[in-house]
């Protein structure tokens, strides 16, 4: 191999010690930790990273009124809710009627969609005299427990009582999961569900909407003044309060309870783990998450949790606090922030109960009179369900397949002729750098390379600080003449083995010897990944990722370091590269020359080849949104009209690539696109 070869290849292995700074090469490799040690040590930058970001990193509550319209938008949107969905009749229905100790107890189901079935109990004074009384409504979103048939609400019909007794009228609502009307909250906890991030879905969304509705529901009663309304629930409750404060302004005071952590929390210290999938919005815009809570000050808020709760642990619980006690101060109400520590575990106690009676009571009330614990009515979890029999279960219930129905995917346009293909793909780039790709900067630098002293042939890349993933040259075993300025790069997918990639030598005996790269988390560097409850995958998205997006930046460092060398007195493209991936592996590429580019000084991408291509991205692989923007045969559609397609195996004659080949078609590339 000569040295201008060696230059444009991959796997550069004859290059002095003088050229190796021009292409980023180090003299050895680094001692490198385990792949868990090097996943681990990345996320934990990647939260320092975002943790200064609190309320935009504003200084000055002019900032923060400016921005405020902005991160509320965005907010929504994480939780799949940009724009609102229509707000449909709600088909309310009482459905049985209860008294307890001057407190009415009736049993409501309403619509939040049509088909998505809420249940819940409103708890109300009985009215003796005035009936023209309007009094403060609280919604009372439930907590994960388990109560089979009857529902969560069941669980916490002495929080209704309290509420009612003492002049309030207060919904309890069921959630998606645990409700009457049973869906899914777990759905890449494990169930594999990983197209949730795909659509930008998750059950927090749900909840939110539900707990909206809810309010809609609430304010629709002639009971209830509709300017005092307050929000309140414990673990899966407390962190439906947060969303449900911050997004609907008719929320006047809210006291989550054990909801809320932080990113260093949920990511470093794995507490995540402790967590299915509702308590988390898809973190699209890379917040820190206490930036939620600021949406709703300068607003009464109680921030109240337990010493001993291992799923909200304290440390975290502090940062929340001293965060949002500067943020309140900040906006001139310092006095409506308040927290409150309970000893014990995850779970209510007087004391905390207290707290959060009190603190309503005061801020809705505007009273100060002292109050008592809650009394449990024990009420018989039969005697308050809202569909009293199976028999009595809608038919046409859609929260079984909520997550199918609450965000649909994009139906793309594609474009007719030339002018409009280059209007859609700037488009279709923009919306997917931002809805997608944010994490990646929009040029991608170049990866850096080191040697491997024990073998010529292999070598590794870093295209993030701390993230090397492997490489190595395919030799032939026969020597051949290769065509001219050819070089190919294979894209692996993380579980293929890098060493049998010897085996497509013969295949690929047209060019220079081929180069075989293994994205992150993959072959030697593949970190564990147990499911439940999918650590890293589920972290990388509270960090507004994806590990597939991860890897489309890896080989899109690779290409950027393959097209954009212009150093050694070279002017122009030197290098035709070509570029193949099995399934999963090809869509990756393709993605890295879209957003990397396919050609720069020194080389250019002239053609990809993919195996066996999924047809839609919710067989993989994931990013974030991504169907909210397209799927993999418009994506695939965006290599046009400069870079060869070729798609190849059982997949490519299935009719949905017909898409694919309109698009080469409507870019003046009909010619550039193959299906074998």
């Amino acid at each position: 191999m000569t040295r201008r070869d060696a230059l444009r290849l991959t796997a550069i292995t004859a290059l002095p010690a003088t050229f190796r700074p021009a292409f980023g090469l180090a003299d050895e490799s680094p001692k490198l930790k385990s792949p868990d040690e090097m996943i681990d040590a990345y996320l934990a930058a990647e939260v320092k990273r975002i943790v200064p970001r609190f309320m935009d990193s504003v200084k000055t509550k002019a900032e923060w009124e400016t921005a405020r319209p902005r991160l509320k938008r965005e907010f929504l949107d994480m939780l799949g809710l940009d724009p609102l969905p229509e707000k449909t009749p709600l088909n309310a229905k009482v459905t049985g009627t209860l008294e307890r100790d001057g407190v009415v107890i009736e049993n409501v189901h309403f619509q939040s969609k049509p088909g998505l079935y809420v249940t819940g109990n409103l708890y109300r004074p009985k009215v003796e005299g005035d009936k023209e009384r309007k009094h403060p409504g609280i919604l009372y979103v439930c907590g994960h427990s388990g109560r089979g048939r009857d529902g969560n609400k069941t669980a916490f019909q002495d929080h209704g009582m309290w509420f009612a007794s003492n002049g309030y009228v207060c919904l309890v609502v069921d959630t998606l999961q645990l409700g009457e009307v049973a869906g899914k909250h777990h759905g890449t906890y494990n169930l594999g569900r990983w197209w949730w991030h795909d659509l930008g879905y998750t059950p927090a969304g749900a909840e939110c909407w539900n707990g909206i509705r809810g309010i809609d529901y609430l304010v629709s009663r002639p009971e209830v003044n509709a300017e005092k309304i307050g929000v309140t629930g414990i673990s899966g409750g407390g962190a439906t309060t947060c969303w449900v404060a911050a997004a609907d302004d008719r929320v006047k005071v809210a006291v989550p309870v054990s909801g809320m952590s932080d990113l260093e929390c949920y990511v470093i210290d794995k507490v995540v783990n402790g967590h299915c999938d509702c308590m988390f919005p898809v973190n699209t815009y890379q917040w820190e998450l206490t930036t939620i809570l600021a949406l709703f000050a300068p607003k009464p808020l109680l921030f109240a949790n337990s010493d001993m709760d291992g799923i909200f642990p304290m440390v975290g619980n502090r940062r929340i606090s001293e965060r949002m006690r500067k943020c309140y101060d900040l906006l001139g109400a310092k006095d409506n922030f308040d927290d409150y520590v309970s000893k014990g575990g995850h779970d209510y106690r007087t004391d905390l109960r207290l707290a959060i009676f009190g603190f309503f009571h005061k801020h809705l009330m505007k009273s100060d009179v002292a109050i008592k614990d809650a009394v449990d009515p024990k009420i018989e979890g039969k005697a308050l369900r809202a569909f009293p029999t199976d028999a009595d279960l809608p038919k046409d219930a859609i929260n079984a397949t909520a997550d199918e129905t609450f965000i649909l995917p994009a139906k793309v346009k594609l474009p007719a002729d030339a002018k409009e293909f280059a209007t859609w793909k700037a488009d279709t780039l923009k919306q997917l750098r931002e809805k997608c790709f944010r994490a990646m900067p929009e040029k991608v630098p170049e990866a850096k390379m080191t040697e491997s002293k024990e073998d010529k042939n292999r070598f590794e890349l870093v295209s993030e600080p701390g993230l090397p993933f492997p490489s190595r040259v395919i030799r032939p075993k026969e020597k051949r003449v290769p065509r001219a300025f050819l070089a190919t790069l294979v894209v692996l997918n993380p579980e293929d083995d890098l060493d049998q990639v010897k085996d497509l030598a013969p295949q690929l005996a047209d060019g220079f010897d081929p180069t075989a790269i293994q994205p992150r988390g993959g072959g030697p560097n593949r970190w564990t990944r147990k499911n439940p409850p999918n650590t890293i995958e589920r972290s990388l998205v509270l960090l507004g990722q994806t590990a597939d997006a991860g890897r489309v930046r890896d080989v899109a460092g690779v290409i950027s370091n393959l097209i954009g060398f212009h150093g050694g007195g070279f002017s122009g493209p030197i290098f035709n590269y070509r570029i193949i991936g099995g399934s999963q592996a090809g869509v990756i590429a393709a993605y890295a020359v879209v957003l990397a580019g396919c050609q720069g000084l020194s080389g250019t991408i002239t053609e990809l080849v993919i195996v066996d291509p999924p047809i839609s991205h919710r067989d993989g692989p994931h990013f974030l949104n991504v169907l909210c923007v397209l799927d993999i045969p418009e994506a695939l559609g965006l290599l046009a009209p400069n870079v060869k397609l070729t798609l190849i195996g059982k997949n490519a004659k299935d009719k949905a690539f017909d898409r694919t080949e309109a698009i080469y078609k409507a870019a003046g590339a009909a010619d550039k696109f193959k299906r074998d």
